[in-house]
């Protein structure tokens, strides 16, 4: 019988991937504001909690920079952005800085592109990949629906950006509990985008 996959996040074992969340893409992205806003709320809570966060940006000569309301809460410490054209984020100085921490969170665009990417590297090098669906989108609706599925093929578990917040904390007694529960209150009283498409 195949060992089951029960996908618990700690804060010791885990890391953040933000992909490629770009000036440029803002006009482009179905729903951005919201990959926005999901996206600061887990650097914030990544933050509270002392779990690494790792940023690529890609091609950023011509995409531009990271977006300023990412970029202005990351962590002190954070490595610079990743320049990449590759489509995946494991670039072999991403994939070096990674060996420690066997769990992926992932957020960012697109996601039949270069998230979806990473999430198969990622599987394949043996880490555990949680995709936070109210963090990742693409230029059409549909196109985040085709990734998503094959994403679920292969094995990656997906939660969302409170799932996550609420799993990580564990109890209410963690010491970082009320900046994580108003974290996830801000994420509630968010504007709401339909993200689900037909294929």
């Amino acid at each position: 019988m195949a060992s089951r996959i029960l996908g618990k996040l700690r804060p010791s074992t885990s890391a953040l991937f933000v992909c490629d969340v770009q000036e440029k893409f803002r006009p482009l992205i179905a729903g951005f504001p919201t990959v926005i806003d999901t996206t600061k709320r887990m650097v914030l809570g990544a933050k509270c909690l002392d779990i690494p966060v790792l940023v690529t940006e890609q091609y950023p000569k011509a995409l531009g920079s990271t977006v300023s309301e990412v970029a202005g809460v990351l962590p002190p410490g954070t490595p610079p952005a990743f320049a990449k054209t590759l489509f995946s984020m494991l670039t072999p100085e991403v994939d070096s800085w990674l060996k420690t921490k066997p769990d992926v969170m992932l957020v960012g665009i697109e996601a039949h592109v270069c998230v979806f990417q990473t999430s198969l590297d990622l599987i394949e090098r043996g880490y555990e990949v949680h995709l936070l669906t109210d963090g990742v989108s693409s230029s059409r609706p549909h196109h985040r629906a085709a990734a998503l599925q094959r994403m679920a093929q292969a094995g990656v578990l997906f939660s969302t950006s409170e799932m996550a917040l609420f799993q990580l904390c564990g109890d209410a007694k963690h010491p970082r509990f009320k900046e994580v529960s108003a974290l996830v209150k801000e994420g509630q009283a968010a504007e709401p985008f339909a993200f689900t498409a037909s294929l």
